[in-house]
Protein backbone atom coordinates (compact mmCIF):
# COMPACT_ATOMS: atom_id res chain seq x y z
CA UNK A 1 0.00 0.00 0.00
CA UNK A 2 1.73 3.14 -1.12
CA UNK A 3 0.13 6.65 -0.38
CA UNK A 4 1.10 8.04 -3.61
CA UNK A 5 -1.43 5.93 -5.11
CA UNK A 6 -4.18 7.02 -2.68
CA UNK A 7 -3.36 10.45 -3.82
CA UNK A 8 -3.26 9.34 -7.49
CA UNK A 9 -7.00 7.56 -6.80
CA UNK A 10 -8.36 10.81 -5.33
CA UNK A 11 -6.67 13.21 -8.48
CA UNK A 12 -5.11 15.04 -5.85
CA UNK A 13 -1.71 17.49 -6.68
CA UNK A 14 -1.71 20.14 -4.22
CA UNK A 15 1.15 19.95 -1.55
CA UNK A 16 1.24 17.85 1.42
CA UNK A 17 1.55 19.79 4.84
CA UNK A 18 0.09 18.90 7.64
CA UNK A 19 -2.12 21.67 8.18
CA UNK A 20 -5.97 21.94 8.17
CA UNK A 21 -6.09 23.58 4.47
CA UNK A 22 -4.04 19.92 3.08
CA UNK A 23 -6.37 18.60 5.31
CA UNK A 24 -9.75 20.12 3.60
CA UNK A 25 -8.54 19.62 0.47
CA UNK A 26 -7.85 15.44 0.78
CA UNK A 27 -10.74 15.24 2.30
CA UNK A 28 -12.32 16.97 -0.48
CA UNK A 29 -11.11 15.68 -2.94
CA UNK A 30 -11.74 12.02 -1.82
CA UNK A 31 -15.44 12.69 -1.69
CA UNK A 32 -15.08 14.14 -5.27
CA UNK A 33 -13.57 11.09 -6.55
CA UNK A 34 -14.69 8.01 -4.60
CA UNK A 35 -18.35 7.06 -4.25
CA UNK A 36 -20.14 6.49 -1.30
CA UNK A 37 -22.09 2.68 -2.06
CA UNK A 38 -23.28 -0.60 -0.45
CA UNK A 39 -22.84 -2.46 -3.89
CA UNK A 40 -21.25 -5.66 -2.30
CA UNK A 41 -23.73 -5.95 0.22
CA UNK A 42 -25.90 -6.19 -1.64
CA UNK A 43 -23.87 -8.77 -3.77
CA UNK A 44 -23.50 -10.78 -0.37
CA UNK A 45 -19.52 -9.97 -0.63
CA UNK A 46 -18.14 -10.17 2.90
CA UNK A 47 -16.99 -6.85 4.37
CA UNK A 48 -14.57 -5.92 7.69
CA UNK A 49 -12.44 -3.50 8.86
CA UNK A 50 -8.99 -4.21 7.20
CA UNK A 51 -7.16 -1.98 5.86
CA UNK A 52 -5.14 -4.04 2.75
CA UNK A 53 -8.58 -5.45 1.45
CA UNK A 54 -10.26 -1.55 2.16
CA UNK A 55 -6.78 -0.45 -0.08
CA UNK A 56 -7.10 -3.16 -2.81
CA UNK A 57 -11.23 -2.43 -3.14
CA UNK A 58 -11.11 1.35 -3.56
CA UNK A 59 -7.68 1.89 -4.94
CA UNK A 60 -6.67 -1.06 -7.13
CA UNK A 61 -10.00 -1.51 -8.04
CA UNK A 62 -11.63 1.90 -8.28
CA UNK A 63 -14.72 1.14 -6.19
CA UNK A 64 -16.28 3.30 -3.61
CA UNK A 65 -17.34 1.95 0.02
CA UNK A 66 -19.43 2.65 3.17
CA UNK A 67 -18.52 4.14 6.11
CA UNK A 68 -15.88 1.44 7.47
CA UNK A 69 -14.58 1.71 4.31
CA UNK A 70 -14.41 5.18 3.38
CA UNK A 71 -13.00 6.61 6.72
CA UNK A 72 -11.20 3.51 7.57
CA UNK A 73 -9.02 4.27 4.33
CA UNK A 74 -8.72 8.20 4.75
CA UNK A 75 -8.00 7.86 8.51
CA UNK A 76 -4.60 5.49 7.11
CA UNK A 77 -3.73 7.97 4.15
CA UNK A 78 -3.86 10.56 6.97
CA UNK A 79 -1.50 8.99 9.40
CA UNK A 80 0.47 7.56 6.32
CA UNK A 81 0.95 11.43 5.75
CA UNK A 82 1.64 12.41 9.57
CA UNK A 83 -1.63 13.73 10.90
CA UNK A 84 -2.60 12.58 14.27
CA UNK A 85 -5.73 10.86 13.93
CA UNK A 86 -8.32 9.09 15.92
CA UNK A 87 -10.90 6.50 15.16
CA UNK A 88 -14.30 7.55 16.88
CA UNK A 89 -17.58 5.83 17.02
CA UNK A 90 -20.51 7.16 15.80
CA UNK A 91 -24.38 6.57 15.84
CA UNK A 92 -26.86 7.70 13.18
CA UNK A 93 -29.77 8.44 14.30
CA UNK A 94 -28.85 7.71 17.72
CA UNK A 95 -31.16 10.25 18.89
CA UNK A 96 -34.76 8.34 17.89
CA UNK A 97 -33.04 5.45 18.11
CA UNK A 98 -30.83 5.03 20.82
CA UNK A 99 -27.46 3.79 22.15
CA UNK A 100 -27.73 0.45 20.46
CA UNK A 101 -26.61 2.67 16.84
CA UNK A 102 -23.07 3.67 17.82
CA UNK A 103 -20.67 1.82 16.32
CA UNK A 104 -22.91 2.10 12.92
CA UNK A 105 -20.97 4.84 11.93
CA UNK A 106 -16.82 5.52 11.87
CA UNK A 107 -15.54 8.84 12.39
CA UNK A 108 -12.60 10.53 12.27
CA UNK A 109 -10.58 13.25 15.08
CA UNK A 110 -7.49 15.10 13.87
CA UNK A 111 -5.52 16.79 15.80
CA UNK A 112 -4.51 20.08 14.67
CA UNK A 113 -3.58 22.75 17.32
CA UNK A 114 -7.11 21.48 18.57
CA UNK A 115 -9.85 18.71 16.95
CA UNK A 116 -11.24 18.33 13.94
CA UNK A 117 -13.74 16.51 12.49
CA UNK A 118 -13.50 14.72 9.21
CA UNK A 119 -15.99 12.31 7.96
CA UNK A 120 -16.32 10.94 4.20
CA UNK A 121 -18.43 8.18 4.96
CA UNK A 122 -21.98 9.36 5.68
CA UNK A 123 -22.46 9.39 1.89
CA UNK A 124 -24.91 12.97 2.03
CA UNK A 125 -22.68 15.17 4.92
CA UNK A 126 -19.88 17.40 4.42
CA UNK A 127 -17.61 18.31 2.20
CA UNK A 128 -14.98 19.82 4.10
CA UNK A 129 -13.84 18.80 7.26
CA UNK A 130 -14.73 20.89 10.56
CA UNK A 131 -13.43 22.16 14.08
CA UNK A 132 -15.49 19.93 16.91
CA UNK A 133 -17.04 23.12 18.31
CA UNK A 134 -20.57 23.70 19.45
CA UNK A 135 -22.66 26.05 16.58
CA UNK A 136 -23.50 26.25 13.16
CA UNK A 137 -21.14 26.34 10.29
CA UNK A 138 -21.28 26.49 6.30
CA UNK A 139 -20.24 24.49 3.96
CA UNK A 140 -21.21 26.44 0.35
CA UNK A 141 -24.83 26.45 0.38
CA UNK A 142 -25.47 24.22 2.90
CA UNK A 143 -25.87 24.22 6.70
CA UNK A 144 -24.82 22.48 9.39
CA UNK A 145 -24.41 22.28 13.10
CA UNK A 146 -22.45 20.59 15.60
CA UNK A 147 -23.75 20.01 19.30
CA UNK A 148 -22.66 19.00 22.67
CA UNK A 149 -24.13 16.81 24.36
CA UNK A 150 -24.73 16.59 28.22
CA UNK A 151 -23.18 12.82 28.69
CA UNK A 152 -19.94 13.78 26.80
CA UNK A 153 -21.40 12.71 22.84
CA UNK A 154 -22.10 15.11 20.08
CA UNK A 155 -24.30 15.35 17.65
CA UNK A 156 -23.77 16.24 14.10
CA UNK A 157 -26.71 18.21 12.21
CA UNK A 158 -26.65 17.86 8.79
CA UNK A 159 -28.00 20.06 6.10
CA UNK A 160 -31.65 20.49 6.32
CA UNK A 161 -33.30 17.35 4.02
CA UNK A 162 -30.05 15.57 3.74
CA UNK A 163 -29.53 11.79 4.59
CA UNK A 164 -29.52 10.76 7.18
CA UNK A 165 -30.33 14.07 9.38
CA UNK A 166 -28.01 13.59 12.51
CA UNK A 167 -25.32 11.38 13.87
CA UNK A 168 -23.79 11.21 17.58
CA UNK A 169 -19.83 10.44 18.31
CA UNK A 170 -18.19 9.49 20.86
CA UNK A 171 -14.21 11.00 21.11
CA UNK A 172 -12.70 7.27 20.74
CA UNK A 173 -13.66 3.67 18.83
CA UNK A 174 -14.40 0.98 20.44
CA UNK A 175 -12.96 -1.40 17.54
CA UNK A 176 -14.94 -4.78 18.59
CA UNK A 177 -17.86 -2.87 18.50
CA UNK A 178 -17.21 -1.62 14.87
CA UNK A 179 -16.60 -4.61 13.76
CA UNK A 180 -20.00 -6.45 15.60
CA UNK A 181 -21.73 -3.42 13.77
CA UNK A 182 -19.89 -4.37 10.57
CA UNK A 183 -21.11 -7.31 10.48
CA UNK A 184 -24.34 -6.92 11.51
CA UNK A 185 -24.91 -4.63 9.22
CA UNK A 186 -24.48 -6.86 7.02
CA UNK A 187 -26.58 -9.72 7.76
CA UNK A 188 -29.36 -8.14 9.42
CA UNK A 189 -32.80 -8.04 7.49
CA UNK A 190 -33.63 -4.92 8.94
CA UNK A 191 -30.19 -2.86 7.81
CA UNK A 192 -31.05 -0.32 5.62
CA UNK A 193 -28.07 -1.81 3.48
CA UNK A 194 -29.37 -5.06 3.12
CA UNK A 195 -32.92 -3.63 2.11
CA UNK A 196 -31.70 -0.99 -0.50
CA UNK A 197 -28.44 -0.31 -3.00
CA UNK A 198 -27.06 2.89 -2.17
CA UNK A 199 -24.87 5.19 -4.29
CA UNK A 200 -24.00 8.57 -3.28
CA UNK A 201 -21.43 11.16 -4.40
CA UNK A 202 -20.78 14.81 -3.82
CA UNK A 203 -21.23 17.07 -7.22
CA UNK A 204 -18.97 20.08 -6.11
CA UNK A 205 -20.99 22.83 -4.04
CA UNK A 206 -24.40 21.72 -6.23
CA UNK A 207 -25.57 18.88 -3.90
CA UNK A 208 -25.16 15.15 -4.87
CA UNK A 209 -25.53 12.52 -7.16
CA UNK A 210 -27.65 9.30 -5.74
CA UNK A 211 -28.94 6.54 -6.74
CA UNK A 212 -31.52 4.81 -4.57
CA UNK A 213 -32.28 1.06 -6.24
CA UNK A 214 -33.37 1.89 -9.58
CA UNK A 215 -34.20 5.37 -8.81
CA UNK A 216 -31.78 8.16 -10.03
CA UNK A 217 -31.65 12.17 -8.30
CA UNK A 218 -28.71 14.44 -10.02
CA UNK A 219 -28.36 18.03 -9.01
CA UNK A 220 -30.82 20.32 -10.86
CA UNK A 221 -32.38 17.14 -12.95
CA UNK A 222 -35.57 15.72 -12.15
CA UNK A 223 -35.64 11.96 -10.72
CA UNK A 224 -35.51 9.45 -13.56
CA UNK A 225 -36.98 5.67 -12.65
CA UNK A 226 -34.55 3.68 -14.53
CA UNK A 227 -36.12 0.76 -17.17
CA UNK A 228 -33.84 -1.52 -18.24
CA UNK A 229 -29.98 -3.50 -16.26
CA UNK A 230 -28.49 -1.68 -19.15
CA UNK A 231 -29.05 1.92 -18.13
CA UNK A 232 -28.93 0.76 -14.19
CA UNK A 233 -25.19 -0.50 -15.09
CA UNK A 234 -24.32 2.71 -17.53
CA UNK A 235 -25.49 4.80 -14.45
CA UNK A 236 -23.15 3.21 -11.97
CA UNK A 237 -20.68 3.24 -14.44
CA UNK A 238 -20.88 6.80 -16.14
CA UNK A 239 -22.15 8.53 -13.06
CA UNK A 240 -20.09 7.10 -10.06
CA UNK A 241 -17.06 5.42 -12.03
CA UNK A 242 -18.09 1.71 -10.50
CA UNK A 243 -17.92 -1.32 -12.81
CA UNK A 244 -18.00 -5.13 -12.24
CA UNK A 245 -19.39 -7.69 -14.15
CA UNK A 246 -21.48 -8.86 -11.33
CA UNK A 247 -23.63 -5.34 -10.79
CA UNK A 248 -25.69 -6.55 -14.03
CA UNK A 249 -27.14 -9.79 -12.11
CA UNK A 250 -28.37 -7.12 -8.93
CA UNK A 251 -31.05 -5.91 -11.46
CA UNK A 252 -33.69 -8.33 -11.05
CA UNK A 253 -33.49 -7.40 -6.70
CA UNK A 254 -33.75 -3.93 -7.57
CA UNK A 255 -36.79 -4.16 -9.58
CA UNK A 256 -38.68 -6.48 -6.68
CA UNK A 257 -37.33 -3.45 -4.18
CA UNK A 258 -38.61 -1.33 -6.25
CA UNK A 259 -42.38 -2.57 -6.39
CA UNK A 260 -42.37 -3.50 -2.84
CA UNK A 261 -41.70 0.19 -1.62
CA UNK A 262 -43.01 2.38 -4.40
CA UNK A 263 -45.93 0.25 -6.92
CA UNK A 264 -46.17 1.90 -10.12
CA UNK A 265 -45.67 5.13 -8.55
CA UNK A 266 -43.84 7.84 -10.51
CA UNK A 267 -40.40 9.61 -10.52
CA UNK A 268 -42.70 12.86 -9.23
CA UNK A 269 -44.63 10.83 -6.41
CA UNK A 270 -41.00 9.30 -5.43
CA UNK A 271 -39.47 11.66 -2.22
CA UNK A 272 -35.90 11.60 -2.46
CA UNK A 273 -33.59 9.52 -0.54
CA UNK A 274 -36.92 6.93 -0.31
Amino acid sequence: MKIDDYLARIDYEGPIALDFACLTAIHRQHLLTIPYEDLDVQLGRPLDLDIERIFEKIVVNRRGGWCYEMNGLLCWALQQIGFEVTRMAGGVMRIVRGGDTMGDHLVLRVDLDGPVLADVGLGDGMLEPTRIEEGRFAQGNRQYRLEALEDGHWRFHNNEGAIPPSFDFWPEADEERLGRMCDRLQTDGDSVFRQNLICLQPDGDRGSKALFGRVLALPGQQKQVLETADAFCEVLDEVFGLSDPAFRGLWPQVLARHQEIFGDKGPDEIRAGS
